[in-house]
């Protein structure tokens, strides 16, 4: 069974994630532009950039159209059984690449980053060359560097502009790591482990009104509700805001760090679940008989996607047996 590891513990994990990744950016199965109507020539769209445009298409599908909140992956009760289920597409697709069904996607503890000074966040293990390379416009470190006149180069070829439409492009993945953002708290920083331990603690995993604003678990780790050490963006948000760059947008999986980041948000919603004494049970919200305007958030609802299929949150909240984590602690 795969077990996923922390990326800053286990060198092998670290080394087969890196070259699973870029074999999947140059991974070719048929899907092109003109196949999910993007803009301009006709182009092959390679698999790891098929897990963009599926994030993309989300984010821009509202739950319900009417609304300017709620979409069909975020900022609802379906964020983390949307997320796990994207997880372990993208999984299964480095172990084809890799030729290993036993590979299992790594974490980045940033729980534990975040307790260092803010300024040394930036200067972190992680951020180095042999890890996910650093800041920059584009990126000019580590196995991510973009070099424009080599073909094998890290490329970004899709990306959602400030319209928020996804387009294609040609240059490398921007970084800013830690950047100072208008309106939010100075200095930008990571999660800290306090905050962590308080959304364990919820009692709750969602409730009414079921959106950005709602108390709770889900709420508290997706990012939108203050934690005691972290104001709003705060949690998985407050990651994508310091990383910066290409985690911004809609197309944030451009970044590899994207699934680093989001495997450690489902390793603390398992360890919601299931860790004692604060275990709370595989228990989601809202059930299947809530109104019809929370389609694809409810209990049995198909999870919306570009992969075929009638796949829910209710069959996301027990994957024991296809992987398990290294720690939950």
């Amino acid at each position: 069974m795969p077990v996923r590891h922390n990326i800053l513990t286990n060198q092998a994990a670290r080394d087969n994630y890196v070259r699973g990744v870029q074999l999947l950016k140059h991974d070719f199965t048929g899907p092109t532009t003109r196949d999910f109507g993007i803009a301009g020539k006709q182009r092959p769209i390679s698999t790891y950039d098929l897990f963009i445009v599926w994030h993309h298409f989300a984010m821009s599908t509202l739950t319900p159209p009417s609304q300017q909140d709620r979409n069909a992956a975020h900022r609802g009760p379906v964020f983390l059984p949307w997320h796990r289920f994207m997880l372990l597409q993208f999984e299964m697709n480095l172990q084809r690449v890799l030729q290993d069904s036993t590979f299992g996607l790594p974490y980045w503890d940033w729980a534990t980053d975040g307790e260092l000074d803010p300024e040394k966040q930036k200067s972190s293990e992680i951020w180095n060359v042999n890890y996910m390379g650093g800041s920059g416009s584009p990126v000019s470190t580590g196995p991510f560097a973009y070099e424009g006149h080599d073909p094998n180069t890290w490329t970004v070829n899709l990306a959602a502009n400030v319209s928020g439409v996804l387009t294609q492009v040609k240059r490398g993945l921007k970084r800013n790591l830690g950047a100072r953002v208008a309106g939010l708290p100075n200095p930008n920083r990571l999660p800290r482990k306090s905050d962590v331990s308080i959304a364990l603690g919820q009692t709750l995993y969602d409730q009414t009104p079921w959106n950005s604003t709602s108390q709770g678990f889900r709420n508290l780790l997706e990012g939108w509700e203050n934690t005691a050490t972290v104001r709003s963006p705060s949690m998985h948000n407050r990651v994508h805001i310091f990383v910066g760059g290409d985690m911004s947008p809609s197309s944030s999986p451009n970044d590899p760090v994207f699934y680093l980041n989001h495997c450690n948000v489902d390793r603390v919603w398992e360890a919601w679940m299931q860790t004692p004494p604060k275990g709370h049970g595989r228990l989601y919200v809202p059930a299947q008989s809530e109104p019809a305007s929370l389609r694809g958030h409810r209990l049995n609802d198909t999870l919306v996607s570009l992969i075929s299929g009638s796949t829910t949150p209710a069959n996301m909240l027990d994957v024991s047996s296809q992987y398990t984590y290294d720690s939950l602690t």
